[in-house]
């Protein structure tokens, strides 16, 4: 009796597969003619306007058909390699222009401040790090305002207008960059790389870039690490507490940070947590 019914199983399933199979076939041969003549007039309209275009450019004189090569071509001679190393030290300092620029303002500050006060919460993921990096930047736009409009004054408006070259609309432009970045950097972060450097007796506006921009780095890396570590200071408090108590209870067994986690945010919503960073981070740039 099992045999027969196994049987009568397969029988009855063999004819339901084949009907679904011709339904299935029945629905995609329109698709597949349509696809078919869709492709027939996609050929015939690209020869058609290979054929017009070959025409065109026999018959009218002076019109060529536009070619465009990408490759290596064999260089005639050391100024075509000397352009080619200059192309190319330029697509470099292209890519690293954004890292430059951001290593140069108050970004460097504020991502990593940020940064430590989500670590601080203990959360991992949450803000994300786009968030943190977007409200970086803004604040950085916010802060490097009077700098830029100082730049857009004194050295890109007098550029556009012919009035100034190249070179002078760029010490103009460095020499506000470098003033923002001198009012921030520790002096014995600067005089570091200056005697490192070699440099005697120097005024601070003389000084150049190459001394500025690493002893700014390092201030700013040592300020940030500064109040990152103030920012801490609440926060184990709270773990210590909370600790505390699930020792005193006999709860050995609980995660101390199943009970703190709530706490901190719970105390950082209370006293309003952002606008107390943001506030002590522009304040921090003397605004």
């Amino acid at each position: 009796m099992m045999l027969l019914d196994q049987q009568l199983e397969t029988e009855t399933r063999v004819p339901a597969s084949r009907h679904d199979f011709r339904a299935a076939a029945r629905r995609v041969r329109p698709l597949l003619m349509w696809a078919i003549l869709l492709a027939i007039l996609q050929l015939e309209f690209t020869l058609s306007a290979q054929t017009s275009s070959s025409s065109l450019a026999t018959n009218v004189p002076g019109l060529m058909p536009f070619r465009l090569n990408l490759g290596v071509e064999a260089a005639n001679g050391p100024r075509d390699v000397d352009m080619a190393i200059k192309v190319l030290f330029a697509l470099t300092m292209l890519a690293l222009a954004p890292s430059i620029i951001l290593l140069m303002t108050s970004f460097t500050r504020i991502v990593i401040v940020l940064s430590f006060v989500r670590t601080a919460l203990s959360l991992q993921g949450t803000p994300a790090n786009q968030i943190i990096i977007g409200l970086s930047l803004f604040i950085t736009f916010f802060v490097m305002s009077p700098v830029w409009d100082n730049i857009n004054r004194d050295a890109l408006q007098p550029y556009q207008a012919s009035q100034i070259s190249g070179d002078q609309a760029l010490e103009q432009a460095s020499r506000h960059v470098r003033a923002f970045m001198l009012r921030q950097a520790r002096p014995r972060d600067v005089e570091l790389f200056a005697s490192m450097a070699k440099l005697g007796p120097t005024a601070p506006d003389q000084l150049p870039l190459k001394v500025v921009i690493p002893g700014f780095i390092i201030s700013e890396l040592r300020t940030a690490f500064q109040m990152g570590f103030l920012l801490f200071v609440p926060f184990i408090l709270i773990d210590l507490v909370v600790a505390t108590v699930l020792m005193s209870l006999g709860m050995m067994m609980m995660p101390p940070m199943t009970i703190s986690l709530p706490l901190k945010i719970l105390l950082f919503v209370l006293v309003d947590g952002w606008d107390l960073i943001v506030r002590s981070l522009v304040q921090s740039f003397g605004y």
